[in-house]
């Protein structure tokens, strides 16, 4: 006769839907992963099953009440995560984000606080707090520059910073604006993008060129930084992986008195003409003997997008893998092609 197991969980105060999803679509995929029975009546959920199905279902619960006590309402990404961590046996590493993990306010009149979403994501965060340079590696879409900017207007709104400067390279390679048309905003409005849509996410629209105009935040290509010296700030280079160690050099030394250098970059996605000239790809090695330097490497766990952008990471990487064994990929997904 198999084991059975059983637990009562109750939300407490916690809205229902806050836990459960918009039509219960987050039981749904536990249901879907899991064999043991999971119910919900009004502000209790009875777990019913194997021992350890009901122990990972307990650990996964426990977890989603947390992130909806935090003051958000649990995503199906949360959801998805929680399983994978436990699925993984680093349940334990959830703790992490329930309840001591940190958390920002970027703006006074931002409704609620920005906090991590995932372990790697908390790791991060402390790395800014007790760190002058943080290097975050990892994919896109797991939170790296949206992160940074959040940690650097916390810093500016509690004073304890001047200014902001937000940093990329403004081409591909080489940073050759003169055949772009317009003058220099234009030409490299298109490449900074990604930072003014992070800004404005967590500010509102005339407090963001408040502070842009009076030159608070400063928003420039790589190559502007050279000569420099900044201090009482918090600079954040974005597409790091797009910049050569001379450029990365220039950069790093122009940190002064009271600043921090956040350095975000994707080493799966270099545009250089030469992938190994890429800084990224050998900066740990550089800097290996400097104490107070940190690094945090992302995964597809941690990916906050859509959750068909992990499996895509994941088949992406799968296929580099193969290819640098040398196998060969099909040239058709198994059953053949559609005619």
């Amino acid at each position: 006769m198999n084991e059975q197991a059983s637990r009562r969980i109750e939300l407490g105060d916690l809205p229902p839907v806050s836990v459960f999803g918009q039509n219960d679509a987050n039981l749904r995929i536990i249901r879907d992963l899991y064999g043991a029975r999971v119910v919900a009546r009004g502000t209790e959920i009875l777990l019913d099953g194997p021992p350890a199905e009901v122990g990972a279902l307990g650990e996964i619960f426990d977890h989603l009440m947390s992130v909806a006590r935090q003051g958000r309402w649990v995503s199906p990404s949360d959801v998805r995560y929680a399983i994978r961590m436990v699925r993984n046996e680093n349940g334990q590493a959830l703790s992490v984000l329930n309840g001591d993990a940190p958390t920002l306010r970027p703006f006074h009149g931002l409704r609620k606080e920005i906090g991590p979403k995932t372990v790697n994501q908390a790791e991060y965060l402390g790395a800014i707090e007790d760190g002058d340079i943080v290097f975050a590696i990892g994919p896109a879409g797991t939170g790296k520059t949206y992160l940074a900017m959040a940690a650097a207007l916390s810093a500016l709104n509690r004073r304890e910073i001047d200014r902001i400067h937000l940093v990329r390279p403004a081409v591909d390679a080489g940073e050759s604006l003169g055949f772009l048309p317009g003058d220099f905003t234009e030409k490299v409005a298109p490449y900074l993008r990604p930072l003014y849509d992070a800004l404005n996410d967590m500010m509102p629209l005339d407090r963001v060129q408040k502070l842009l105009d009076s030159e608070t935040i400063e928003v420039a290509p790589l190559a502007y930084m050279r000569g420099r010296t900044l201090n009482n700030s918090v600079v954040i280079l974005d597409e790091a992986q797009n910049t050569t160690l001379p450029q990365m050099r220039m950069l790093l030394t122009r940190l002064g008195n009271n600043s921090k250098a956040i350095i975000t970059g994707d080493d799966t996605q270099i545009d250089l003409p030469k992938r190994e000239d890429s800084a990224l790809l050998k900066i740990r090695y550089v800097l290996r003997s400097i104490e107070g330097i940190r690094f945090v490497r992302f995964g597809g766990e941690d990916v906050v997008r859509h959750h068909l952008v992990q499996e895509i990471i994941q088949a992406f990487d799968d296929y580099d893998g193969r290819n640098e064994r040398g196998g060969k990929p099909s040239a058709a997904p198994k059953g053949g092609e559609r005619k």
